[in-house]
């Protein structure tokens, strides 16, 4: 239980890579509140040191007011997971910009606002980490997908300087990088990819599978083990760093 004591904020924690991280942080004993767009989901999954709060990453004030709510209820975080994103796919020319808003809204705003509001009660503790999953689209070009990458490449840059930031501090500030992970993104892509290209779902399915270096998707816990590893004892050193979860190098890194 060496979490025990910890606030822990998982932003998207309701399903997917964020209710693996934060299941995986509160079997260490950090009490973790989850927000999401869907009050229902997070009922679902609350409990066992999980606490569920609708919030609407795209809301400035809404992240405000309900980052405000935990701390209250919970005391000052100590782990940030700025999880909650999007993956949505155009070529640029049928890209307009309310899907590029759309997607910089949650996925890069999202990220800042989360980080900003949480850090107010963060930097009255002694220890803290924040983190941030971005993607492998973060690190290299998604065909198809430049809005994508694009917000994950500003999650990189804004997680490297918030390092820089608090050099010599206590709290470190790392992104996740991972490839296809097997959740529900993966069921809303095949659909996508299946109209754009002419194919059948199952070789929609293996489009994915055939992107991550070893050939098959990635489990969440999987993702979940390397943002705990993170938090635990022993990464002290690991600030401002991309851990890629690819099942090999990223080709064009």
């Amino acid at each position: 239980m060496t979490l025990q004591g910890k606030h822990a904020l998982v932003t998207g924690g309701g399903t997917g890579i964020g209710l693996a991280i934060a299941r995986a942080l509160a079997e260490q004993g950090a009490q973790v509140t989850i927000t999401g767009r869907r009050a229902e989901v997070l009922e679902q999954v609350a409990g066992n040191g999980l606490h569920g709060l609708a919030m609407d990453v795209t809301d400035e004030d809404q992240v405000r007011d309900v980052i405000d709510t935990a701390v209250a209820a919970r005391g000052p975080l100590q782990i940030i997971v700025a999880n909650a994103g999007i993956a949505e796919g155009r070529k640029l020319h049928k890209t307009d910009t309310a899907l590029w808003r759309k997607i910089m809204t949650t996925n890069l705003d999202g990220v800042f606002w989360t980080v900003r509001e949480g850090m107010r009660s963060m930097l009255g503790t002694d220890w803290g980490r924040v983190l941030a999953v971005s993607s492998i689209a973060g690190v290299r070009g998604l065909p198809g997908g430049g809005a994508y990458s694009a917000s994950k490449h500003g999650v990189i840059g804004m997680m490297r300087s918030l390092g820089e930031d608090f050099l010599g501090q206590p709290y470190t500030f790392n992104s996740i990088c991972p490839g296809y992970v097997d959740t529900d993104i993966i069921t809303r892509n095949v659909d996508a990819i299946k109209d754009r290209a002419g194919i059948s779902a199952e070789e929609a399915k293996q489009v994915m599978v055939d992107s991550n270096r070893h050939k098959r998707l990635i489990a969440p816990e999987e993702v979940a083990a390397a943002a705990l590893w993170l938090c635990m004892p022993g990464s002290e050193s690991v600030n401002g760093q991309e851990i890629l979860i690819a099942g090999g190098q990223v080709v064009g890194k």
